[in-house]
C-alpha cells in the first residue's frame, strides 16, 4: 500500500498576484501548525511539493521537524489561470468545471491540470512504491486528482473547499489503483 497525503496549502496573501512567491499570511503560517500536528502520528518517509512557496511553506515545518527535505515536482503546480488577475474567479471557477476544455487565452484547463497532475501521480506512485508521502498542493490541483478517481466531485464540491485552507486529502493506493480517498478538514480534527 502507498498512502498519499496531498495537503493543500494554508491562506495565502493575495494581494500578491505572482503565484511562485506568493507566501502565507501570518494567519496561513500559523493554520499550518495545523497539518504538522495531523502529520505527527503518520510514518511519513518522503515530502514532495509544488514549486510555489505557499504550497512549499505549508509542509516545510512538517518537513524540518522530521528532518526531511522537501523534493520539488513542477508538475504539481496550481493551475495557470491567465497572464492577468482574474476578478470574477467564482464565475470562471463554474464555467472550467462546467466544461473541462475552457480556458483563457494564456491559461490551463482542467482537463490539462489534471493530466498533468496524474502523470506525476503515476511517476510518485512508480518510484515510491508502499511508501507514505506527503504532497504539498493546491486547491484547483488536488480537486482535479480527486475528480480523476471519482467523477461525482464537481464543482459544488469544489466550491465548498475553496476558502477551507490547509485541506488534507488522504489517497490509498494498491499498486497505481486508487482503493480509498479520504478528506480531512483540519479545523475540525
Amino acid at each position: 500500500m502507498t498512502t498519499i497525503y496531498f495537503v493543500r496549502h494554508a491562506e495565502p496573501n493575495y494581494n500578491n498576484h505572482d503565484d511562485m512567491s506568493r507566501e502565507l499570511t501570518n494567519k496561513g503560517l500559523k493554520d499550518r501548525r495545523l497539518v504538522t500536528d495531523f502529520l505527527a502520528d503518520k510514518q511519513i518517509d518522503i515530502v514532495l511539493s509544488s514549486p510555489y512557496k505557499r504550497a512549499i511553506d505549508t509542509v516545510s515545518e512538517f518537513a524540518e521537524l522530521r528532518d526531511l527535505g522537501i523534493t520539488i515536482i513542477d508538475e504539481f503546480k496550481e493551475r495557470r489561470i491567465d497572464s492577468g488577475w482574474i476578478e470574477d474567479f467564482n464565475a470562471f471557477s463554474q464555467k472550467q468545471w462546467e466544461d473541462f476544455s475552457y480556458k483563457l487565452s494564456d491559461g490551463e484547463c482542467l482537463r490539462e491540470v489534471q493530466k498533468r497532475n496524474i502523470l506525476a501521480l503515476s511517476r510518485v506512485l512508480n518510484q515510491y512504491r508502499n511508501k507514505n508521502i506527503v504532497v504539498g498542493s493546491h486547491g484547483t490541483a488536488l480537486s482535479t486528482i480527486i475528480n480523476y478517481y471519482d467523477e461525482t466531485f464537481g464543482y459544488s464540491d469544489f466550491d465548498k473547499i475553496r476558502q477551507l485552507m490547509p485541506w488534507v486529502v488522504e489517497f490509498t493506493f494498491e499498486d497505481m489503483k486508487c482503493v480509498n480517498i479520504r478528506k480531512y478538514n483540519l479545523f475540525e480534527c
